[in-house]
């Protein structure tokens, strides 16, 4: 029950490397979620905004609950929920990013924000929640469903038909599109174009979806773009390791991805089913950033034996992962333990050389799964849908500090 947080940690706007992997023991003082289910936290100077489909958080203590629509923020060092900070946002908020100001981006699939019409994109303001009016991306056909923020650009991706479908840069004040990036994913696997995350260095920006394509080269569900200088150009980078079928129910079936911290590497983690084989299916699996060529293979690959893994966050001391897995160190399982798997529910973490699980266990009620991570120089932050973590009550929400 750690309840301490360094105050060096709040200073954190951005995940940085960790010299050790974090502890297994969450503070005590982050709120609670109390329905629903979180799907994306970001960190705005030293207030966490968390994101997700729920109507009601209350205080560490449970003392006091709050009406919130999807969206609310919290004090990183003390868990205080902002009061002032309650917009209204009619429908889920799948993605976050920070802005500047104390400004928030909050991507998702809504309508309207306090009533006013703003489809899938908006700007908020962190001390009142109003909307950032001089801030007019012009999304609409679609969701947006993850975000990726460097300086004066955003990158969108989701569903969305305009301002172009599925994947966009935007200027982070306007919201102008940005017309020197026109990459476009295509041959989507299902009927509807999606791309599902973006992860961002300075140099590269890595792309997953349900796409086949990207600019009509051949990439299939993942793909990397040369960001150089404001630049858009697909990278020579291809694997073929996402071409194999896995479960019918899953045409798609990559979902998060995270950069390491030096951006050297990158962590992919999948969706699929049971798929007996070497087929990628409910695993995670390291890529080196810079190799080239069009049949680049994993460095490493880590199966569940048959459990979805849907968030994933790269700190260098380990590759954390989430989902409603069972078991890590896995490939000979089929829905149950094949030879050297290890219990790992709910959460866990991986070496980030060996490829194999690390010691760390802390535990958590598997639900839908684990759907968000934040790692920032303090500490990991997980969200779900369950009340269980680290074997303590922590709805839907939490924090594991560095030792």
């Amino acid at each position: 029950m750690f309840v301490r947080v360094a105050l060096a940690a709040i200073l954190a706007t951005t995940p940085v490397a960790h010299p050790r992997v974090v502890s297994a023991d969450p503070v005590d003082t982050t709120p609670h979620v109390l329905d629903g289910i979180v799907n994306s936290i970001t960190l705005v100077g030293g207030t966490v905004v968390v994101g997700g489909s729920f109507s009601e958080v209350a205080d560490a203590s449970r003392t006091h609950t709050y009406t919130r629509d999807n969206v609310f923020a919290f004090s990183l060092a003390t868990g205080r929920i902002l009061r002032y900070f309650a917009p209204q946002v009619g429908g889920p908020v799948y993605s976050l990013a920070a802005g500047d100001g104390g400004t928030v981006y909050v991507g998702g699939d809504f309508p309207s924000v306090n009533g006013t019409p703003t489809r899938a994109l908006a700007k908020l303001n962190l001390f009142d929640g109003s909307a950032v009016r001089d801030f007019r991306p012009g999304v609409s056909g679609g969701m947006v469903t993850t975000l990726a923020r460097r300086g004066a650009q955003l990158y969108a991706g989701g569903d969305f038909t305009r301002p172009r479908a599925a994947l966009a840069r935007l200027d982070a004040t306007t919201g102008a599109t940005d017309p020197e990036f026109a990459i476009t994913p295509g041959a989507p696997l299902t009927p509807t174009l999606r791309v599902y995350a973006l992860a961002l260095t300075a140099e590269r920006l890595a792309v997953d979806g349900n796409f086949t394509t990207l600019d009509g080269l051949s990439r299939p569900q993942l793909g990397l773009i040369d960001v150089r200088g404001g630049g858009a150009k697909v990278a020579d980078w291809r694997t073929e390791a996402y071409v194999p079928t896995c479960m019918d129910t899953f045409p798609s079936y990559v979902r998060g991805l995270d950069f390491a911290p030096d951006g050297s590497y990158f962590a992919v983690v999948t969706t699929g089913g049971p798929v007996r084989g070497k087929r990628l299916c409910d695993s995670t699996a390291r890529f080196e950033t810079y190799s080239r060529g069009e049949r680049i293979t994993p460095t490493w690959v880590n199966k569940t034996g048959g459990d979805s893994l849907y968030a994933v966050a790269v700190t260098g001391a380990a590759i954390y992962v989430g989902g409603h897995q069972r078991w890590l160190n896995n490939p000979l399982g089929h829905d149950s333990a094949g030879p050297g798997a290890v219990p790992r529910e709910g959460i866990g973490a991986i070496h980030p050389l060996t490829g194999m699980a690390l010691t760390w266990n802390p535990g958590r009620e598997r639900g839908i799964g684990v759907k968000a991570f934040l790692a920032y120089s303090g500490g990991l932050l997980v969200g779900s849908d369950t009340t269980r973590l680290g074997r303590e009550y922590h709805a839907r929400i939490g924090m594991f500090p560095l030792p």
